[in-house]
């Protein structure tokens, strides 16, 4: 369609200017619950990926067989395949992780970026800017469950990755890791998004 981005633009836009966290507020369940330590973070930012970029690829080839008062029902069954695949993949290979991660993974069948994105983008481009638009907001969901776990691991543990960052004498902010933290540094984050964005109108 002549009005919609093209690929690059909807790759950028995913990053910053619509970011599925900080702009968009999608996916605030997996952002809020697996975001206390970076390992967990990344496992779930990749999962995502891997979901949105096959769902998004899927949904732009059958595009032209979508109809209107199924579609949804279609993006769900899509979505729950590939959301399949990436919890029992987990269970193979990182399976201590993949207790971690808990219900959260089977959870990105309902996940409304996934969903927005297979409707506003894939349902109506084709391949390459469907795959684009994946990728751009994968990145974009990935570093802001980045920034956040960052904040929450360092200030709650004084290491990253299980590596020790701070000095010992660094009083660890328990509460950081336990679920206020992740509200806060959300709270936080996201005021900071908006202070930088007013500053930069």
């Amino acid at each position: 369609m002549a009005d919609q981005p093209t690929a690059l633009e909807r790759f950028v836009q995913g990053i910053l200017p619509e970011n599925p966290v900080y702009r968009q507020l999608l996916g605030m369940c997996p952002t809020l619950a697996v975001t206390n330590g970076m390992k967990p973070a990344m496992t779930m930012a990749c999962s995502v990926a891997f979901v949105l970029l096959c769902a998004n690829i899927v949904t732009s080839l059958i595009r032209g067989l979508l109809k209107p008062h199924l579609r949804i029902v279609v993006f769900t069954l899509t979505i729950a395949t590939f959301v399949t695949i990436a919890d029992r993949v987990l269970a193979a290979y990182l399976y201590q992780m993949s207790k971690t991660l808990g219900p959260y993974i089977p959870l990105i069948i309902v996940n409304c970026l996934i969903i927005c994105r297979c409707e506003v983008c894939a349902s109506k481009q084709n391949v390459f800017t469907a795959a684009s638009d994946a990728v751009g907001q994968s990145i974009g969901f990935g570093l802001a469950l980045a920034s956040i776990a960052m904040v929450r691991e360092l200030l709650g543990t004084g290491g990253l990755f299980g590596i020790a960052i701070l000095p010992t004498a660094w009083p660890d902010w328990v509460i950081m890791v336990l679920p206020p933290g992740a509200f806060i540094t959300l709270g936080l984050l996201l005021g900071c998004v908006n202070w930088l964005e007013m500053r930069r109108s």
